[in-house]
């Protein structure tokens, strides 16, 4: 994986209607997306020079803005072709594009009524999110000291950057205790979803799933549901209790960046990644590729 600088990098960003040199994408450090949160953001794959349901996350996009309160002022389909002019100018086959929109710095306070929305898309090449040697044996995940809060308390249902802060504390100390990521619970103590991705169970050939009513119903999570009913699994979405861990057979995430990754153990909890996790992996991958599944 490329570990240069994400500032200092070769290429182009789509920035407010026109593509800029990467390295002059920039915003002031008064920014209110960078002080107050105010920001929206897509994470998309590119599979064969095509953006895998690109439409579907430019509307997320759109309405995340509008439940934090701001217009992107921009169609989906200007969106979308502000994220396929990124890929191609970036010359982009197999990789990950981020489209991203934040209020700027007109205002400098809590309230910002009057100030601009700002725009932009990135887009490069990245392979896979976890290890791939890991990937196949099954991924390590801890139980996270974080939960994530009550829909009455923060705007669960956007993508929005704020969202993330106990995300990235989640992450950052599971790895440096040795595990690749970690699952956190919900405000009522209910199994909820790993630090950028959804989670599913497998017991006696049925999926389980935590109900998306706290954390965001990913546009994966959706792509793997449909998958498994059309191969005849039945998926039950309904609230998970930590304990029941203990009976399930299979684990794996979902999600754009970790697409379908399994789950070796979560905590003190094994599972045994096994013929529904490969099966739906092969499912997503020939739907992103575009392949008729076997």
């Amino acid at each position: 994986m490329d570990t240069t600088s994400f500032a200092d990098r070769d290429g182009y960003i789509w920035f407010n209607g026109e593509l800029v040199n990467w390295r002059d994408a920039n915003v002031h450090v008064l920014t209110h997306g960078l002080h107050y949160a105010s920001s929206v953001f897509e994470g998309e794959r590119v599979y064969d020079g095509e953006i895998f349901k690109l439409t579907e996350h430019t509307e997320r996009l759109i309405k995340s803005a509008e439940i934090l309160g701001f217009d992107i002022g921009m169609t989906v389909e200007e969106i979308n072709k502000a994220c396929l002019d990124t890929i191609a100018a970036n010359k982009i086959v197999d990789g990950y594009v981020r489209p991203v929109a934040w209020r700027g710095s007109e205002m400098m306070g809590v309230s910002a009524q009057q100030n601009k929305i700002n725009v932009a898309v990135a887009a490069w090449v990245w392979p896979s999110y976890f290890d791939p040697e890991a990937r196949m044996k099954g991924i390590r995940l801890q139980l996270s000291d974080w939960k994530r809060p009550s829909p009455e308390t923060i705007p669960t249902q956007s993508k929005a950057a704020g969202l993330y802060m106990i995300c990235t504390l989640s992450k950052h100390k599971a790895e440096a205790e040795g595990y690749d990521d970690a699952i956190m619970l919900d405000y009522r103590g209910q199994i909820a979803e790993a630090t950028g991705a959804n989670i599913f169970f497998t017991k006696d050939g049925v999926l389980h799933t935590p109900t998306p009513d706290c954390f965001l119903d990913g546009i994966t999570r959706r792509t793997i549901i449909d998958l498994a009913k059309a191969r005849g699994i039945a998926v039950v979405e309904r609230a998970i209790m930590p304990e029941e861990m203990a009976d399930f057979d299979e684990c794996f995430l979902t999600g754009t960046a970790a697409e379908v990754t399994p789950v070796g153990s979560i905590g003190d909890y094994s599972f045994t990644p096994g013929a529904i996790c490969q099966q739906l992996i092969d499912d997503y991958e020939n739907c992103v590729r575009r392949r008729a599944a076997a």
